[in-house]
């Protein structure tokens, strides 16, 4: 059956109710059937919940073949958890059939692509898959097809019982005795834990595993000691110096600059650029960069921005400790400027990835959003963009809070390159669809800006301002100009991954790549 975006989605997938994607806010309205968390009743005092290992833990929370383990990515390629977990998990307890189900998993986690080959791990729910284990995945190697949700998208199905979680395991940088657990102080500070929290609420059991064991209580806790069954202290949960990447840092390169600048320029061009308007930016340089020109446009109106929210880098926090930003609101942090001033700037608050983007909720802070920024691997002619797979085919990406944001906000502007080496950014159809056309409004590039014709009040707006802009097939046709029409890739029938919409609808599917022959 094709959805909504033209993609066709096997038939096999359409069981139990699932619907393909049908359009952005095609679930508005509808009821969803909250899943009752399990919890174990403890009316008798405990003294203290600490337990001498993680196979003990997995041991007391009655760990066994087919569970479904959960983590966060809060310490990001510095995470440490996800492989002492699985690793006690499989070769010490001897487990198999295990599903992880994670906010994103990164190189850090390549691993765990051996324990898929060796059919020990044969489920994998997350947002972003990276490294060894994409390629592994990509490859079929993985017994089911790997689930993609957007950061959304996973609290929605976590609250829906669609994802059941037996037990979560919590990276904590600090804990007391009884799980009052927070992502600031001790070696491994992480800042926000909001994706924790909605793990913590309906796993089965909850275990935190932290290197900093501190004095009861530890408050105000990211996660309560109401919904942790057992304390783990390790040597070390991670590396904080790795949760920064390098695309998480403001670019200095001429090109982004030019293009940030054009973003700013398209926002203060509309109407909703105002005093106490609200914005989130993406982590990719020339996202970040916009934040530079966006704030010369505030100060020349006199205005400033009412709240920014989202995995928060540096310049939004400068934003906030100059007063130019009234607060921000933190899932997660994504450089250790941010993860510094969490709980420490007034202002800068700490939120759960249900708040954040949860579309099933009442209330989704990405749907107050004005206006959002973000980068992309390709985007088509139908202004669909993909962030998951390169273009040779293979996981290496994460729709995060992507889909989530452009759909919510008034404007989502995506500015990329027009072409990244031999490649085409601006193309016919993109390998994998991660949001979908119809949530996004305006694409900057470093040769033009198109708007999409669905918004034709933002193309008013353009056009007053004396903003020139293109359609984007001229765009397409000026990429292909520089680098060429890349060949199709070719799948076999295989389906490695399934992406999920954020309303749980079926987006797209990537299936296995056919191998090159180097006789064709």
């Amino acid at each position: 059956m094709k959805n909504a975006v033209g993609r066709e989605i096997p038939d096999f997938l359409l069981t139990e109710g699932r619907e393909v994607y049908q359009g952005k806010n095609y679930m508005d309205g509808k009821y969803i059937q909250k899943a009752s968390p399990r919890t174990r009743r403890y009316e008798k005092p405990l003294e203290s919940k600490l337990t001498d290992s993680i196979a003990q833990a997995l041991r007391d929370c009655g760990a066994r073949d087919g569970m479904t383990f959960s983590f966060h990515h809060h310490l990001r390629d510095g995470d440490y958890v996800v492989n002492m977990v699985m690793r006690e998990a499989i070769e010490e307890l001897g487990l198999t059939d295990l599903t992880i189900a994670a906010t994103s998993l990164g190189s850090a986690h390549d691993p765990i692509a051996a324990y898929i080959e060796q059919g020990k791990v044969t489920g994998i729910q997350t947002s972003g898959i990276r490294g060894r284990m994409g390629e592994v995945v990509s490859a079929g190697k993985l017994k089911t097809p790997a689930i993609i949700r957007s950061h959304g998208g996973r609290p929605r199905a976590i609250e829906a019982g669609e994802v059941h979680i037996d037990i979560a395991f919590i990276a904590a940088p600090t804990s007391d005795c009884v799980g009052n657990c927070r992502g600031v102080g001790g070696k491994s500070d992480c800042g926000s834990m909001g994706y924790a929290m909605i793990d913590a609420k309906y796993a089965d059991h909850v275990v935190v595993v932290t290197d900093c064991l501190v004095d009861f209580p530890n408050m105000p806790a990211s996660v309560e000691a109401i919904d942790v069954d057992a304390v783990v202290v390790v040597d070390s949960i991670g590396n904080p110096k790795k949760i920064a990447s390098a695309a998480a840092r403001i670019s200095r390169n001429p090109r982004d600059l030019m293009m940030a600048e054009n973003v700013a320029k398209v926002i203060a061009s509309t109407p909703w650029f105002r005093d106490g308007f609200s914005f989130q930016t993406g982590v990719g340089g020339p996202s970040l960069a916009a934040n530079l020109f966006l704030e010369q446009y505030m100060e020349r109106r006199g205005i400033k921005m009412g709240w920014a929210i989202g995995g928060i880098c540096g310049p939004m926090v400068e934003l906030l400790k100059k007063g130019m930003v009234g607060k921000i609101i933190d899932v997660q942090d994504f450089d250790l400027e941010a993860v510094n001033s969490i709980h420490r700037t007034p202002g800068h608050c700490e939120m759960s990835a249900s708040q954040y983007a949860n579309p099933a909720n009442k209330g989704a802070f990405v749907g107050k959003l004005d206006f959002v920024v973000l980068a992309a691997l390709e985007i088509d002619t139908g202004f669909n963009v993909n962030v998951l797979t390169g273009s040779d085919g293979v996981l290496r990406g994460a729709p995060g809070g992507h889909p989530d944001t452009a759909a919510g906000s008034r404007v989502c502007i995506i500015v990329t390159p027009l072409t990244r080496g031999r490649m085409a950014t601006v193309c016919e159809h993109v390998v994998t669809v991660t949001t979908p056309g119809d949530c996004v409004d305006v694409l900057v590039t470093d040769y033009g800006i198109a708007v999409n014709p669905l918004r034709q009040d933002l193309i008013e707006c353009l056009d007053s301002a004396g903003i020139p802009h293109v359609s984007i097939e001229s765009l397409k046709e000026k990429a292909c100009s520089l680098v060429g029409r890349p060949d199709d890739l070719e799948w076999e029938d295989q389906v490695v991954a399934v992406l999920e919409a954020r309303d749980g609808s079926i987006l797209d599917v990537v299936r296995k790549i056919r191998p090159y022959s180097p006789e064709e």
